[in-house]
């Protein structure tokens, strides 16, 4: 099975930030399901139980954030135990650079959530937890929620096994 990971933090650096956010998307046939955990809900044991049946996990440049953020911050070794793809390096095989969303924009994979990016994602988190607001959290999991299902759009169109 295949999985599409992408994380969201409080910050670039594992050291002084935290993973607000890891959002999954697992092919499972024909539909695919996603799921984010939350933080304080974020464990190695719950990340492991959603895994289950993963063989392949997909990120975009996961081998240089996503990936290593999650071991230094969390002690989580998920390039030992899944084959990991990161989709950047592809898509610069493909002369596409830039982040995922420049991608998205070049390739016309479309994101119904606009205006939102990394930056943003950390001041969503933080009006939630700072000001109890339930839509900010909403809107994170939405952003993360496309960050994920589009990832799969993009390792089909660049026709990465």
């Amino acid at each position: 099975m295949r999985c599409y990971l992408d994380i969201e933090t409080t910050g670039l650096s594992p050291r002084h930030a935290e993973v607000t956010v890891v959002g999954l998307a697992l092919e499972k046939g024909p539909v695919l399901e996603v799921i984010q955990l939350v933080s304080p809900g974020i464990t190695e044991k719950d990340l492991r139980a959603a895994l289950k049946g993963v063989q392949r996990i997909y990120t975009y440049n996961g081998s240089r954030f996503d990936l290593p953020f999650l071991r230094k911050r969390m002690g989580i070794h998920l390039e030992k135990s899944f084959h990991h793809h990161d989709l950047m390096y592809s898509c610069w095989e493909k002369q596409l650079k830039g982040g995922l969303k420049r991608v998205e924009e070049k390739l016309g994979i479309a994101r119904q959530l606009k205006g939102v990016d990394g930056w943003m994602a950390v001041q969503l988190w933080q009006d939630y937890v700072k000001r109890g607001d339930a839509e900010a959290l909403q809107t994170l999991l939405e952003y993360n929620r496309q960050d994920v299902v589009n990832l799969q759009t993009l390792r089909m169109i660049l026709q990465v096994p």
